[in-house]
């Protein structure tokens, strides 16, 4: 098979059909090789990205695997010549592979193993081990996703919050409610793994080779209801409205070892069950808002440490002048999209700003997970096609920061600026918000301009400070006109910050060793975001099908 790098299409061959694409995509495919059609069998695009550099020169730069009628012998004469071309470059032979699940084992006498939180470490770390045979236990404390989409309406529109289902609890995690962004900065094999599961689970094919891909919020639920199904289909079981609330162990203080997972169930009609189950390889992969397990593990003795996070807000921008400002005269064209953008400011003062899963034409969402907080994230649907374009805009929290020696102390500040953000929205679950002049020049908003907050619970307009810490208002404040000379219009007067975006990710870490377990607790695996391992679906993905492979071949 032959790989080829850095083909280029112009726009002008393109209307934003896949069909034209194609074509583009095979004729650019002739012209590098020097071919005839007929000796061209097949061409699969295995990556497509927007190039946006020169304005008046945007198009798409694609990696394509072409077929050869000839086969290998084919191939090796096609590479001997065009050796001493330019049309050469970035042209080379390769072996198609793709990582697979773990192979089947079989559980023998051994104790299931059970893996607690039904996001995406849970989610992939649950399905290996049930490849493998294992049949472990997935226990997630929220709803399917079908009754968990339900949950979040209902919180929109009345502000009733259940506290185990809503955007941060339920399958799928908190990443169900975010886009579905599968953009990493991580680099594994395993991520082709990850992307064809979405696949096969329903997600659009274009998410295997887009650069920035998407599943989108409206499609999510769906992709993790068939790969729950997909995980009882082998063997597994999954468990909803479930919790850990105890880990037993054996061994005592000097060598503890877990033994038992002690379980709590609502059921319908509201019985709650209480269950002990036997387990010496127990699956952390709970989110990064699930605080009563932290706090569990900090009584049970299991090493914790401080981590760097991030708080901040979100920003939200006409997406059309987003558009412009990335990609100037070639703003509507067809085959571009809502355009995203990725921004960092480091300053003087030493400390750094950033955006964070940028939401092109998306939505600002109520994230709360506890009473009497507000808590904002961001989501687009499939087609992006919101009239708003938002981002977190967020400041390091570093262990520093916070006092005293506790590794819990960055959740206490996270609850009380949450806390702070729903006595400014004034209760109800309304958010704190402010017009970016404003802010700029220390006063607050008593109204909004022309870009319309998407915040479904309402707004209050005002000032963010008071739900923020110094250090991180300040960083913002000179971080935006900073990233302004990067995305032009970033610091418009008229967008909008609302408050407050406090779950980016986790304040702690579990800490564990080399073979993935507790540095304290043997048998405990740590995995993903909110263990501290992973900052997205992808990262978080890979982290438990990681876990589950020691899992497996420790077995």
């Amino acid at each position: 098979m032959i790989e080829i790098s850095n083909l280029r299409l112009s726009l002008d061959k393109l209307d934003g059909t896949q069909a034209a694409e194609q074509r583009a995509l095979r004729r650019a495919v002739l012209r590098r090789l020097h071919a005839a059609p007929d000796d061209v069998t097949g061409v699969a695009l295995r990556r497509r990205s927007i190039d946006a550099r020169r304005k008046s020169d945007v198009h798409l730069t694609c990696t394509v695997r072409v077929t050869l009628r000839g086969g290998e012998n084919a191939e090796r004469a096609l590479l001997a010549r065009l050796a001493r071309r330019r049309e050469g470059r970035g042209v080379r032979q390769v072996v198609a592979s793709t990582p697979t699940l773990p192979a089947r084992i079989g559980r023998g006498e051994a104790a299931r193993p059970v893996v607690v939180g039904a996001g995406c470490a849970g989610l992939f770390c649950a399905l290996a081990l049930a490849n493998a045979g294992l049949e472990p236990l997935l226990i997630e404390r929220g709803d399917d996703a079908a009754r968990r989409s339900q949950a979040v309406a209902r919180f929109n529109e009345t502000g009733e919050l259940d506290c185990e289902s809503n955007i941060q609890f339920g399958a799928g995690g908190a990443g169900t409610f975010s886009d579905g962004k599968l953009t990493t900065g991580t680099k594994s094999p395993l991520h082709r793994l990850v992307l064809d599961t979405f696949v096969a689970a329903g997600a659009a094919e274009n998410i295997a080779w887009d650069a920035k891909p998407h599943i989108g919020s409206d499609v999510l639920p769906g992709v993790v209801d068939h790969i729950c199904r997909r995980i009882t289909e082998l063997g597994g079981e999954v468990r909803y409205r479930c919790r850990l609330t105890d880990i037993e162990v054996t061994g005592g203080t000097a060598a503890p070892r877990v033994s038992a997972a002690v379980l709590e169930e609502r059921r319908e009609g509201g019985l709650v069950v209480q269950e002990r189950v036997a387990c010496d390889r127990l699956v952390l992969a709970c989110g990064h808002s699930a605080r009563d397990v932290f706090e569990l593990l900090a009584r049970a003795g299991v090493t914790l440490e401080r981590k760097t996070f991030a708080m901040g807000v979100r920003i939200e921008h006409l997406q059309a002048d987003v558009d412009r400002a990335q990609y100037g005269p070639s703003a509507d064209h067809p085959a571009l999209g809502a355009a995203p953008y990725k921004l960092v400011s480091h300053l003087p003062s030493g400390r750094s700003a950033y955006s964070f899963c940028m939401c092109p034409g998306g939505y600002v969402v109520a994230a709360a997970s506890e009473e009497g907080g507000v808590v904002t994230n961001g989501m687009s649907l499939v087609a992006r096609a919101g009239e708003n374009a938002n981002s977190g805009l967020l400041a390091n929290v570093l262990p520093s920061d916070l006092p005293g020696d506790d590794p819990l102390a960055g959740i206490a500040l996270q609850r009380t600026c949450e806390q702070a953000a729903y006595e400014l929205g004034g209760g109800g679950y309304v958010a704190p918000a402010q017009l970016v002049g404003d802010f700029l020049a220390g006063r607050p908003s008593s109204a909004g301009g022309r870009v319309s907050p998407t915040y479904p619970r309402g707004v209050a307009w005002g000032s963010i400070e008071g739900c923020l810490p110094p250090y991180v208002t300040e960083t913002l404040r000179a971080a935006i006109p900073d990233m302004a000379r990067h995305l032009r219009g970033f610091d418009d007067e008229q967008a909008v910050l609302t408050g407050v975006e406090s779950r980016s990710s986790s304040p702690v870490r579990v800490t564990r060793g080399a073979d993935l377990q507790s540095v304290s607790h043997a048998g405990l695996y740590p995995t993903g975001e909110g263990a501290g391992y992973a900052g997205g679906i992808m990262s978080a993905a890979t982290d438990g099908l990681r876990v589950a492979q020691a899992i497996v071949d420790a077995w």
